[in-house]
């Protein structure tokens, strides 16, 4: 699945939703997930099923906020398409 398409797909499932509890709720949902990652991160031994879900709840979150401050993820992601954006190295050498 490309980013557009997952953007797409969140879109169908929670566009609705998320657009009436509003950006600084969404944006504090994605906060929220962002920490439930790091908590899994963190554990010894790793459970990576766990693991994989949080980041998928946490790209989740950061493509609806993409999608209600009208923001395709795909289109940002060109920005490191040439390398890094600021010495356009890759690596980068900043």
């Amino acid at each position: 699945m490309t980013i557009e398409a997952f953007q797409k797909q969140i879109e169908a499932i929670y566009y609705k939703r998320d657009a009436e509890r509003g950006v600084p709720l969404t944006f504090t949902w994605f906060v929220e997930e962002v920490g439930e990652l790091a908590k899994e991160i963190r554990k010894q031994p790793q459970d990576m099923e766990r693991l994989r879900e949080e980041f998928a709840d946490v790209f989740a979150w950061l493509v609806t906020l993409a999608s209600l401050l009208g923001i395709s993820l795909e289109d940002a992601a060109q920005i490191y398409a040439q390398g890094c954006p600021k010495c356009e190295a890759t690596p980068c050498v900043c």
